[in-house]
């Protein structure tokens, strides 16, 4: 582990660990099991002495993320998948803009193909203000910086502030989020006036200097101009008990720490695995985990939508449910709001909130960015808003999915066949 000041002794890992156990009454190992295997599956450290912050669907997170950019002095570094030009995307550009005017130099990276639709002007007026802006592997080749892999995408959603305050998660900078998931609005397939529940965290401590180092690799690696220098790492006290892990991924490495350390936390699972996630087509090694932890015991629960804006993934996810559904996975679909949400929970210790859905795409072709948080405290609160969100799910049972329709099935059969590039 690493605390405020690097690398901490074996000696003072180990009472960390075991002050832990004794604030959350684990079971002897539970805690000391999860921890070992976050060690062995990804490169980041583990860093103690942070305070994490879960946010729940776009107004609270965009509330807070406002409230960080506001309060910045020094810098602000934004990456995200889609900046829409609608009311939410112009508030984030004005406010931008007023702090790059006040003396705080900001950097936006943002994806070309998530972004597509939003006019290049809007990225324009921003690069005019000051802003140091990033068009992130440009759809057209003639602009590429880099070598051109239209299929490799940036689907991370990151923000530091001050390198003081990060917020990781899955929500974008569009209009849809701007109503809670509880509203009443009414509902149909224009994404634009359907309610999207989706979730975020904010991280304060030690751990926001990796989030930072991933920023600043992104930009790097996508030859963005040179970073005027600020105070990007500036020393970071201990604010909580949290230990956490920024866990990212890249198209080009040979395999995803994010696929690695979210089928080690499941096949680690002693007591239950619960899922919510927004696209879900299982590859076969993730899919014979799940279905292991379901037969020895293990609580596998898993929360999908049951409707949403990419059919094709859809239906691709629910071609598989009739085979976890045999071996004991317990499957609901959220109604009411459109599902948009990535975050697992294991064993009332292990949880993680990220860009990463549990799909090809994610770990195969997708720049991705997690926080992994070990610790009951925040399990607590990721199992209050898991119930939650079961509360506002239906059951998928066995015999009366096997009694769905021809064409649905054969939109499955279809959607499977494509599965890779979705």
């Amino acid at each position: 582990m690493e605390g405020v000041r690097g690398p901490l002794s074996r000696q003072r890992s180990a009472a960390i660990i075991a002050r832990l156990k004794g604030e959350s009454g684990d079971t002897p190992d539970i805690l000391d099991q999860h921890i070992a295997v976050e060690q062995e599956v990804t490169g980041r450290p583990l860093t103690t002495g942070n305070r994490v912050r879960l946010l729940e669907d776009g107004p609270a997170t965009y509330q807070a993320m406002f409230a960080a950019i506001n309060a910045a002095r020094d810098h602000i570094n934004l990456e995200t998948y889609i900046f829409e030009d609608d009311e939410v995307g112009r508030k984030f550009a004005d406010v931008l803009l007023a702090k790059q005017a006040a003396g705080v130099q900001v950097h936006l990276i943002y994806d070309s193909v998530g972004s597509i639709k939003t006019p290049r002007e809007f990225f324009e007026r921003l690069r005019q203000g000051g802003v140091r802006v990033l068009e992130f592997n440009p759809v057209n080749p003639l602009t590429a910086k880099k070598g051109w892999q239209i299929n490799n995408r940036d689907h991370r959603k990151l923000l530091v502030a001050d390198g003081r305050i990060a917020f990781v998660g899955g929500i974008n900078i569009s209009d849809v989020y701007s109503s809670g998931s509880s509203a009443t609005r009414s509902q149909g397939p224009d994404r634009k006036r359907t309610n999207w529940r989706d979730t975020h965290v904010s991280i304060e401590g030690p751990a926001v200097a990796e989030f930072q180092k991933l920023f600043i690799e992104t930009w790097e690696r996508g030859k963005g101009d040179a970073m005027p220098a600020r105070n990007y790492f500036p020393p970071l006290k201990r604010v909580g008990k949290d230990i956490v892990r920024a866990v990212g991924s890249v198209a080009d490495e040979a395999s995803s720490p994010i696929y690695a350390t979210f089928v080690s936390a499941v096949d680690s699972a002693q007591e239950h695995v619960h899922i919510t996630v927004a696209y879900f087509i299982p590859d076969p090694q993730s899919l014979e985990v799940l279905k292991d932890a379901a037969q020895r015991g293990v609580d596998v629960k898993i929360i999908l939508p049951s409707h949403t804006d990419f059919w094709a993934v859809f239906h691709a996810g629910r071609s598989y449910y009739d085979e976890m559904l045999r071996a004991g996975v317990k499957i609901y679909e959220r109604r009411g709001a459109l599902l948009h949400s990535k975050s697992v929970l294991v064993d009332g210790v292990w949880s993680t909130v990220g860009s990463s859905n549990w799909d090809p795409r994610s770990f195969l072709h997708n720049n991705e960015l997690n926080a992994v948080v070990l610790g009951r405290e925040f399990a607590r609160d990721m199992r209050a808003m898991f119930d939650k969100d079961l509360a506002n799910s239906d059951r998928i049972v066995l015999e009366q999915w096997r009694r769905r329709s021809p064409l649905e099935r054969a939109k499955e059969t279809f959607a499977r066949m494509w599965e890779y590039w979705l």
